[in-house]
């Protein structure tokens, strides 16, 4: 058997190396929605044995002195000799099993879940849409579309009959006040739009000019 092992780099050790509680244990990820697959614990006897020990050794520390603290680290020394191999035996079986969980897209390479897997084309959905799924998000996209379209319609309609040629402050100079482009002040009352135009002959008007100085059109 090869000694290497084909996955993507999907996936995290979650494998704890020391204590009573060591082992393997492996979490998958789909590349597309992020689902996750653990493989199924797996108790890593060397460190097992070795926690054991070193409870022993300590407990028996002060009848063995230096024989107890040699077993411990002897016990110690199997149990790391041995991880890596354990290790990566493990995770070959892991990456077995998770390929009955994960397919692998020939055409972006992904290894995605079976949610996001097209089994019609041979595909994930990424690469093969969900045909069903398109259809009804494209019409909803031409509904909003067409909405968007009409309100712009509209609201250039209605943009014909504002006054773009008056300048309006937004802020009252009287009391300060926010004026949101209104002709008069909500807060005091002031007169903040005013006709600079002449509406007779169209000639430009002082600001203080109740009468249109070149036709006497009054304001």
């Amino acid at each position: 058997m090869s000694s290497e092992i084909y996955f993507n780099d999907n996936y995290r050790d979650l494998s704890q190396q020391s204590g009573i509680s060591a082992g393997f244990q492996f979490e998958f990820s789909c590349q597309r929605c992020h689902d996750t697959w653990r493989s199924p614990f797996e108790g890593y006897a060397g460190a097992r044995m070795a926690g054991w020990l070193n409870r022993g050794a300590s407990a028996a520390s002060g009848l063995l002195g230096r024989l107890g603290g040699d077993v411990s680290s002897a016990a110690d020394g199997l149990a790391g000799a041995g991880w890596g191999h354990a290790r990566d035996t493990s995770l070959r079986r892991a990456v077995a099993t998770a390929q009955s969980h994960f397919s692998r897209c020939p055409r972006c390479t992904s290894h995605v879940c079976a949610r996001c897997w097209n089994a019609q084309q041979g595909l994930c959905l990424v690469c093969a849409p969900d045909t069903a799924a398109e259809l009804a998000a494209s019409r909803q996209r031409g509904l909003n579309d067409e909405v968007s379209e009409r309100g712009y319609a509209a609201g250039r309609q209605q943009g014909g009959g504002v006054d773009v040629q008056t300048s309006t402050p937004l802020v009252c100079p009287q009391c300060r006040a926010e004026t949101h482009g209104s002709r008069f002040c909500g807060g005091c009352g002031h007169e903040l739009a005013r006709q600079n135009h002449c509406t007779g002959c169209g000639g430009t008007l002082p600001d203080a000019a109740a009468f249109c100085p070149d036709c006497g059109h009054r304001r």
